[in-house]
């Protein structure tokens, strides 16, 4: 019976121990294997071949993360968007300080975003033959922007190639906020004070997962004590 009480404590404490670290804001925990992610803070985030101002490609998508590979004092390789339908991952680099490294998986890390463009061919000849086929469309997958003088460009990609076209207005697309509230905590931790806590009576996942283990090991253990008594030896009877 101490063996077996001895084995459910262990296994008690393996779990809780595993169950230790609280879920943080935004997704779930990253492990190291997974590599961090990084949010782009603000619109002036360069993705660049290189490690070096003038290999700059496009600009990244506001609130949106690139996945950190390795990480140096002036640029972090980096990879952004991955290997799904249209899209496909590409490496490159951006400067440390630029981005912000979370401890979490964002829920939506990348802008998954296509644009469809119609181009104008030339007119049929004198003839009047032709005119069937006047203007075609084109679907891209959106990358970034940047700008060359005052003329907008899009980074895109279409038929397994990577692209600027020319565009008229910088795209509209809904941006992520799940950043702000961690980024707020962080702000709070570093000025010493404490960081939001849940509403009184409430608990967050990973303590219920604890507290309903813990209930399930006290009933085992409970259980194993109980059937490991011996009943008591009964009284001697005498005969009248």
């Amino acid at each position: 019976m101490i063996a077996a009480m001895k084995r459910i404590l262990s296994l008690l404490f393996f779990t809780l121990m595993l169950f230790s670290v609280s879920l943080p804001i935004g997704g779930q925990t990253v492990s190291a294997a997974e590599g961090r992610y990084a949010v782009v803070p603000d619109g002036d985030v360069w993705f660049c071949a290189g490690e070096s101002e003038s290999s700059r490609i496009f600009l990244l998508p506001r609130s949106y993360y690139v996945r950190i590979l390795n990480e140096g004092p002036l640029y972090c390789r980096v990879e952004y968007l991955e290997d799904e339908g249209p899209y496909k991952k590409i490496t490159g680099y951006c400067k440390t300080e630029d981005i912000i490294a979370v401890d979490y998986i964002p829920v939506r890390p990348y802008l998954k975003k296509e644009i469809t463009l119609s181009y104008s061919l030339p007119a049929a000849g004198s003839g009047g033959l032709g005119g069937s086929f006047s203007s075609v469309e084109k679907t891209f997958v959106y990358y970034g922007q940047r700008y060359e003088g005052a003329k907008l460009y899009y980074y895109v990609l279409a038929d397994g190639t990577f692209d600027f076209i020319a565009a008229d207005a910088e795209l509209a697309y809904e941006e992520n906020t799940d950043y702000l509230d961690y980024l707020a905590a962080q702000d709070t931790a570093a000025q010493g004070g404490e960081v939001a806590k849940p509403e009184a009576g409430g608990m967050n996942a990973a303590m219920i997962v604890v507290v309903c283990i813990a209930c399930v090991a006290a009933v085992a253990v409970a259980v194993f004590v109980i059937r490991g008594k011996k009943p008591a030896p009964p009284d001697d009877q005498t005969e009248d």
